[in-house]
């Protein structure tokens, strides 16, 4: 029996665990257990996300909470070895680029655990950006590399890592939202409070903005803010405000214009029913980069790069930047281009967990 920890701790995290807890209710020889680290501890954010997502509620909550980068991950280190030392794995499985990711990879290696990063190698090079750190680390202490694109495995191969732990397996985001996609065509968005908001604002931008180099300082909050207005002004755009970009929002006083529609965090599957049929995709998130590219959806990504490179060469996704001029003028060119010529990247098919697991199982045989 392979016993497994697979860990969650942050809102995109529990998207990528969904379709890996799911595959392996069905596996006999496995014992798959859903640590929940409590990074995000704000009910909107994470246990609302659980039940969207259909996830079982976790067997062990750490209850990291808030705090600087240190703070939390020092919480969650210390949390998570208690765990392992009572309840020892024999493997982890940790997903994307959070503190949570970093936190119980180190901790499972210094107890000798094997450590699966799934979403591994994605590199924007740029230092500035705490999740790149967190990739960074956690590569270099993995035992399986589960990589969603070609460019990933490029970078562990220059980085030294070894061939034949490297997967090139898909990635499980597009597992989930093709499950959700399914799952959502049964009500149609029947019981959405944002139903009418979608019906009555045709043509409509979709908006996500959280990132700390975009929200933080008042003066790149206010470029963004600005072109956002110019949008608007075209065009109505739907903005599920993160709380940080709330507070910053009022903290900054920054103001957008009324076809800015701010609306509540919301679930997973009330998001999608919205960003599916938009004209055109504003984010600085990495995983709506990639959903919006396996949908076909013209997004802009307003950051200066991305980890997340196959997304701008099949034509869905263009970086934006983060001045006013530049997103205005992404804004125009994807309004151009044909969302029919945009390619989905290899493997994107919904399998990738199943491939995951075909992995873990063959190396538990031969360990």
């Amino acid at each position: 029996m392979l016993k497994v920890f697979v860990v969650a701790g942050a809102r995109p995290n529990f998207m990528k665990i969904a379709p890996i807890v799911r595959v392996a209710r069905n596996l006999n020889k496995v014992s798959c257990k859903i640590v929940h680290t409590g990074q995000h501890y704000d009910y909107d954010m994470s246990q609302s996300f659980f039940e969207d997502l259909e996830l079982p509620e976790p067997d062990y909550y750490l209850n990291a909470g808030s705090g600087t980068h240190a703070q939390q991950t020092a919480r969650i280190m210390m949390s998570f070895e208690d765990l392992c030392l009572q309840d020892r794995p024999s493997l982890i499985i940790v997903v994307g680029d959070v503190n949570s990711t970093l936190a119980c990879a180190v901790v499972a290696k210094k107890l000798l655990i094997d450590v699966a990063h799934v979403e591994a190698g994605l590199r924007s090079f740029d230092l500035a950006m705490p999740e790149e750190i967190n990739r960074m680390v956690t590569d270099a202490i993995s035992d399986y590399f589960f990589v969603t694109e070609k460019s990933a495995v490029k970078n562990l191969i220059r980085e030294g890592k070894n061939k034949t732990r490297i997967h090139y397996v898909g990635h499980v985001m597009i597992d989930n939202l093709l499950y959700q996609l399914k799952r959502m065509q049964v009500d149609n968005g029947s019981d959405y409070s944002s139903k009418e908001i979608k019906r009555s604002n045709p043509g409509y931008a979709f908006l996500t903005l959280h990132r700390p180099a975009n929200v933080d300082k008042r003066d790149s909050f206010q470029e963004i803010a600005e072109a956002i207005n110019v949008i608007a002004g075209e065009r109505p755009i739907l903005f599920p405000v993160h709380p940080r970009t709330r507070n910053k929002m009022a903290e900054h006083e920054i103001s957008l214009a009324k076809t800015v529609i701010q609306l509540p965090p919301l679930s997973f599957r009330e998001s999608l029913y919205l960003w599916k049929d938009a004209t055109v995709v504003m984010t600085d998130s990495g995983g709506l980069q990639e959903e919006s590219t396996a949908l076909r959806v013209p997004c802009m990504t307003l950051r200066e790069n991305t980890e997340r490179p196959i997304t701008v060469e099949v034509g869905s996704n263009t970086l934006a930047g983060t001045k006013k001029e530049s997103i205005l003028a992404a804004y125009k060119r994807v309004l151009l281009r044909n969302p029919k010529t945009f390619r989905i990247p290899p493997k994107w098919d919904g399998k990738s967990a199943e491939r995951i697991w075909s992995v873990l199982l063959q190396g538990a045989e031969y360990s």
